[in-house]
């Protein structure tokens, strides 16, 4: 039977309470009994109003009768994924606070206290970090400890600027009504990184405490599919940064392309022992238009992103659409085009003046291969400028 000085649970099982501890489960009957436990016997140790939430992904080997038979409070949710678990488990508690750990028994959830004191102080999330706290023998294999984490925290870090120092760490707190602001999307693995990622965009306090991992407790493998899981945590940070992923890229491009055209549209161009001529000149107008399309990608996902709420508002981008409206974009497209124009007339007369025969291709291809690329920019601003319109039509989006 529940003890009475868990005074949230079962009594009242509409009332609110301090803190809801969630563990999403998928047949997690061998080590579910002893996270409840544990959980349990913090909240009557401290003195803590709370519950034992589990948020149950359609287990099979009966967990769900484990759970209840520990003074747990079960959740049925019916869509599959650890980010589906764990959005339904936080929809469904009840707690100010919540505190979410794995159930395979790799964390100590008698030792949740540092996390609710910073949460009681106001930090909004508060990350475990299990490489400060310390990591036991075989709790992580040696991919995910030395590669896989550190690698995709390093780019969460750099990426957001984010302070986290375990983007990945399963033993986590933090206030609902916060979290719940965030309107956390994903489903599988990356719901991890998502929570970090947009805590820091929104500004949320955050902070670390450290914590320790154990070895999983189960006789079967684990859930996590490493590279599968990796690849989807780094396509999820990859998607939410634009930055990265088009802006830095798009002005790489615009860089090596503007000056390869202007230096070779004068002529030759000599590095040490290598040539450069009309060949590289049409690579470098190449160049040109990746990164004008890449920056248009950049500006699109940015502006669409914060168009249905999925990132915070940017005073940049604000700046930047105040100033590139629909009407200097046209007209930029169109002096671009002009240009081309202009340039492929005096390529015309020049090959006019040979009696429209043979061209020496140093000469011509240096102002038709610019007139072209002049050209095709014209025209990508044009279709960009009525694109950038579109994404910025004001609208209500249903949350």
């Amino acid at each position: 039977m529940p003890n009475s000085q868990d005074r949230c649970y079962p009594a009242d099982t509409t009332a609110e309470c301090e803190l809801s501890i969630v563990m999403p489960c998928l047949n997690e009957a061998e080590t579910l009994g002893s996270c409840i436990k544990k959980a349990r016997r913090f909240l009557q140790k401290h003195g803590v109003d709370g519950e034992v939430l589990i948020a149950d992904n359609g287990s099979s080997d009966g967990s769900q009768a484990v759970a209840r038979s520990h003074g747990a409070e079960v959740v049925d949710v019916p869509d599959r994924g650890y980010g589906s678990a764990l959005r339904g488990g936080i929809n469904a508690a009840r707690g100010k606070y919540i505190i979410m750990g794995d159930a395979d028994d790799s964390y100590d959830f008698t030792a949740l206290l540092p996390f609710l004191e910073k949460m009681r102080e106001g930090h909004e999330l508060v990350m475990g970090n299990r490489f400060r706290g310390g990591i036991k023998p075989s709790a992580m294999p040696p991919l995910h400890r030395y590669l896989g984490n550190p690698v995709l925290t390093g780019i969460g870090r750099l990426f957001f600027k984010s302070k986290v120092g375990d983007f990945h760490c399963g033993l986590r707190g933090f206030h609902k009504e916060a979290i719940e602001r965030l309107h956390l999307q994903t489903t599988g693995m990356e719901f991890a990184s998502e929570m970090v990622v947009k805590a820091t965009l929104h500004g949320l306090r955050i902070t670390e405490v450290p914590t320790t991992l154990s070895p999983d407790g189960r006789s079967r493998p684990p859930h996590l599919r490493s590279w599968r899981d990796g690849w989807r945590h780094l396509r999820f940070l990859l998607i939410y940064s634009p930055r990265w992923l088009f802006l830095y890229p798009g002005l790489i491009f615009c860089f090596f392309g503007v000056f390869g055209m202007i230096g070779l549209s004068l002529g030759p161009v000599t590095i040490g022992r290598v040539g450069l001529d009309i060949h590289s000149l049409l690579y470098a107008s190449l160049l040109v238009i990746l990164g004008l399309q890449t920056l248009s990608f950049a500006i699109f996902s940015k502006v669409y992103a914060i168009a249905i709420g999925l990132l915070p508002r940017d005073q940049r981008i604000d700046s930047f659409l105040e100033y590139f409206t629909l009407e200097r974009g046209l007209i930029a497209g169109c002096i671009c085009i002009l240009a081309g124009i202009i340039g492929t007339i005096f390529a015309f007369g020049i090959w006019e003046k040979a009696s429209f025969g043979e061209l020496n291709p140093q000469q011509t291809m240096r102002l038709a291969i610019p007139s072209i690329t002049m050209v095709v920019l014209g025209i990508h601003l044009l279709f960009s400028s009525f694109f950038v319109s579109i994404l910025t039509i004001k609208h209500k989006i249903d949350q």
